[in-house]
């Protein structure tokens, strides 16, 4: 009786996610900019009724009633799963969820004007009452689960992960990367690549990304395809909302972004139908679900292979021209230089935006560094990871993400722990299916039954680690992530 009871009360959270996520798609895609405040207050009250429902004082006597239950050892994975839940959320008081999430409206919807004027001064109050709210929260949760503050906050996005493991697997990326973004700099300075020339219609380009999405499987039935400042994933897996944005100059930039989110989607459309309203229905970690975008958009998109496929479509949207030629586009979508963006930042590159973020938001939330002195600190990783300076250009630096916006910290890891985890699935996948070619040539669908069959009907039954050994044979490992870029760059 107290499981199914849980059972109930988590399915009537999931409905609230679901109207929250709607909510933050529209305001991120159709919202007038006039009804951000009205929106913002309209969230903060959803996230506080939500909150409130998780804080119900009897939901602790149905967790200790379910625990003494004969429960099915699914049923058992689910029940704890919504005892973690449940336990997040007794750790925070409702006016602190409130607050942030007020506060994560203002300061996301202000920086999508003030990114653009290069405006740091009319961002940092916004970003310091975030920071403010977010250290906090962290406080709070690191008092109940005996961790560091910044090892609080990075469990919500991977459960089980903490920093010194991201110390450990960092530092050793740390020592091999510097050279090889020098040996593939040196290698592909020869080499002649043809850029497409524009402008590229964006009618035309949405018109391509449907047809990719198509390609990849994606199901038009419970999901479609828009565009916002800063290209996401959301919804819920019956409803999966896509976004990308549009450059007439840079038909990579909106595909590219197109296939990651696809990524995103068929993880989402891919979670097991009879779970998916409680939390063991739902993506393992952000980590996993990143590992999911960048191996649709690395591992499979950038493959020469699937790029003999792009190839016919760019020109049936844009006319021939010897750009789009196979062996062109795979130079040119492999093309490896350090810049200032990290979401335009090749598969090479961009494991040093990542590392420079974690060690700021880690020291943001451990107070070790104040909101103010962001940029300064900021402009220094840069020049170390990557040689370039972001003085004064705060719009292209510190500026440039969406997700310390809204207290998103602890977040960045996942990309990089996405991009080692999809190279050991496609490691995994070739050693049992057959190269990547070749599945990619003669039978691109079961590239995407193997994931279905190995990460996406898992969802959370698995912890990350059972997920990934399962899978791969092994637990999370660098070694494979640096072969395949040694192997796809150096030949």
């Amino acid at each position: 009786m107290s499981y199914s009871a849980l059972t109930h009360h988590f399915e009537q959270q999931h409905h609230l996610q679901h109207l929250g996520a709607i909510c933050g798609w529209d305001q991120a895609t159709m919202m007038p900019s006039g009804g951000n405040q009205a929106r913002a207050e309209a969230m903060s009250a959803l996230a506080v009724l939500s909150h409130q429902q998780l804080q119900d004082p009897k939901l602790a006597d149905w967790f200790a009633s379910a625990n003494q239950a004969s429960l099915a050892s699914d049923q058992k994975v689910s029940l704890a799963e919504m005892h973690r839940q449940w336990r997040d959320a007794t750790m925070l008081p409702s006016d602190l969820v409130g607050a942030l999430s007020l506060a994560g409206s203002r300061c996301e919807h202000a920086w999508r004007s003030l990114r653009p004027a290069n405006d740091w001064a009319g961002f940092l109050p916004l970003f310091a009452e975030v920071l403010n709210l977010s250290r906090q929260v962290a406080a709070a949760r690191a008092d109940v689960l005996g961790l560091s503050r910044y090892d609080s906050l990075l469990e919500q996005f991977e459960p089980g992960m903490r920093s010194a493991t991201l110390d450990s697997v960092f530092n050793g990326v740390k020592q091999w990367l510097p050279a090889l973004i020098k040996e593939v700099q040196d290698k592909q300075g020869s080499e002649i690549v043809l850029q497409p020339q524009g402008p590229f219609a964006i009618e035309q380009q949405r018109a391509l990304g449907l047809d990719v999405m198509a390609l990849l499987g994606f199901d038009f039935n419970h999901g479609r395809l828009d565009v916002s400042v800063h290209p996401f994933c959301g919804g819920v897996s019956e409803d999966v909302r896509l976004t990308t944005r549009y450059d007439e100059h840079d038909v990579a930039l909106a595909l590219m972004g197109v296939i990651h989110e696809t990524g995103h989607a068929r993880y989402e459309q891919g979670l097991p139908a009879q779970w998916r309203k409680l939390p063991v229905g739902q993506a393992r970690s952000m980590g996993v679900h990143e590992s999911q975008s960048l191996f649709f958009e690395m591992q499979l998109a950038r493959h020469p292979a699937f790029i003999a496929q792009l190839s016919p479509l760019l020109e049936r949207h844009f006319g021939t021209q010897p750009a789009f030629a196979p062996d062109n586009l795979a130079k040119l979508y492999t093309r490896v230089k350090p810049g200032f963006i990290r979401v335009d930042a090749d598969e090479v590159t961009y494991p040093a935006h990542i590392m420079l973020r974690y060690e700021i938001e880690r020291d943001l939330i451990e107070g070790k560094l104040e909101a103010k002195d962001l940029p300064e600190r900021w402009d220094q990783l840069m020049q170390r990871y990557l040689g370039l300076s972001t003085q004064g250009n705060y719009k292209d630096g510190c500026m440039q993400d969406i997700h310390w916006t809204d207290g998103s910290f602890g977040y960045f890891p996942s990309y990089t722990l996405g991009a080692m985890y999809a190279a050991q699935q496609a490691s995994a996948m070739q050693q049992q299916q057959g190269s990547l070619e070749q599945l990619i040539e003669q039978q691109l669908p079961s590239i995407f039954d193997w994931l279905q069959h190995n990460i996406w009907q898992h969802a959370s039954l698995l912890d990350t680690d059972a997920l990934i050994e399962q899978a791969c044979g092994q637990t999370l490992n660098e070694s494979a992530f640096k072969q395949h870029l040694q192997q796809r760059y150096l030949g």
